[in-house]
């Protein structure tokens, strides 16, 4: 048996294949599943008339959507479907995966719809009656059908990495109140025994912004309902965010530092190993449930054209970009932010929006670009902006697309 168990150790350390970005260690401990090992809680029963594929060496989320989905993009899909998996770089020989997921296809383009450019001006006609023009409408047209095969809308780091805007006071149940490196520093004679704190901590820790493999203490355990292998989310609250119409306070900013994984469980503290790192996490930090969340896909349409803005024009009840990641204040492509609207208002991963900026009085508003969002929450979203055609502000206003 101990033979056996060391030579599957060797072979799953060696047939592990991550996708494309993974983490430079893989998930730990691993425990004996079944007939193999892995770091996942796998199920064991399935609904009747699943698909099920047992993980083979080689197989990779993109690889089986490639395979089973006929679109290696889908593989957030068979994420989404198989939550036991926490992190999407990492399955294991042995594991199960279902693959029963729905795609929809693309809807066929309509006989009487035209060609249209990047900028949306009318390059090509077919169809019987193209000849005349939309009741209403002149030169360019606007077609916000979307074509092509789904694509992500963003990156895994555009949701772990970055944060949300929540309620001012939110409370944390769970924090971690220190960490192995606080007790590594020699002790002189004549020290007294009294810990100092300063900006950045205890003053006598050896390390500050902790990493991938870091061993830190929580200050909850059983009784907060903690168990070995529970994953958690460390986040710092930050400044209060103040809309930028109103200039009231909408919430507070809350950052994602990274992930920790409960190692072992005590009647009212834990130890805990950390396992994904954005920039460091620190001692003070609080604790939330990790979930998982797939980046959404969406088959994209050009952006809205400079000539056709929005009919609507500006609207003061319009949804608004009311911070950006890492307080930028000149924002463009690909960077990450957060918008005034969420969950209650009926906001969806994938729903994409038209950045525009009001113009003087009597003058159509400016089409500045477009974003996606990524996240949701209970009033606010993440948001990832796509394409922009000059720098966007705090301010700017959102028409969903």
């Amino acid at each position: 048996m101990l033979l056996r168990s060391l030579l599957s150790t060797l072979i799953v350390g060696l047939l592990l294949v991550p996708l494309a970005g993974a983490a430079d260690r893989p998930p730990s401990p691993l425990h004996w599943t079944g007939d193999h090992w892995t770091a996942w809680d796998p199920p064991t029963q399935f609904p009747e008339g699943s698909r099920v594929h047992v993980v083979v060496p080689g197989d990779t989320l993109w690889a089986l959507a490639r395979q089973h989905l006929g679109d290696p993009y889908l593989w957030p899909q068979i994420w989404e479907r198989n939550q036991y998996v926490l992190d999407a770089h990492w399955i294991y020989p042995g594991d199960p995966l279902v693959l029963d997921v729905a795609v929809t296809p693309m809807a066929p383009l309509a006989e009487e719809t035209g060609a249209y450019d990047a900028e949306g001006d009318v390059i090509a006609e077919t169809g019987a009656g193209s000849d005349a023009e939309p009741e209403g409408r002149t030169g360019a047209i606007f077609d916000p059908a979307a074509s092509g095969p789904p694509q992500p809308l963003g990156y895994e780091d555009d949701i772990y990495c970055t944060g949300y805007v929540g309620d001012e006071d939110e409370t944390f149940a769970l924090a971690i109140t220190g960490s192995e490196y606080q007790a590594l520093s020699p002790r002189l004679p004549g020290e007294k025994g009294t810990t100092k704190e300063g900006v950045f901590g205890i003053v006598d820790t050896v390390k500050y912004r902790l990493d991938v493999g870091d061993i830190v203490y929580l200050d909850g355990g059983e009784g907060a309902g903690l168990a070995p292998g529970t994953v958690l989310t460390a986040v710092e609250p930050q400044a209060v965010i103040r809309h930028p119409q109103t200039r009231k306070p909408f919430g507070r900013f809350y950052r994602y530092l990274g992930r920790v994984r409960v190692l072992s469980v005590q009647p009212t503290d834990a130890i805990g190993e950390i396992v994904h790192s954005c920039d460091g996490i620190t001692v003070g930090a609080r604790l939330v449930p990790f979930e998982a969340e797939p980046v959404p896909l969406a088959r994209r349409s050009p952006m809205r054209p400079a000539n056709d803005p929005s009919p609507t024009g500006a609207d003061v009840t319009a949804p608004t970009i009311i911070h950006a990641f890492l307080g930028a204040v000149s924002i463009g492509q690909d960077q990450v932010v957060f918008i005034d609207r969420g969950a209650e208002d009926n906001l969806s991963p994938g729903d994409i929006f038209t950045v525009y900026r009001e113009n003087r009085q009597g003058f159509p508003p400016v089409v500045l670009g477009e974003l996606s969002v990524l996240s949701v929450k209970r009033r606010s979203a993440t948001a990832r902006i796509l394409e922009s055609r000059y720098p966007i502000y705090l301010g700017d206003r959102l028409e969903l697309k």
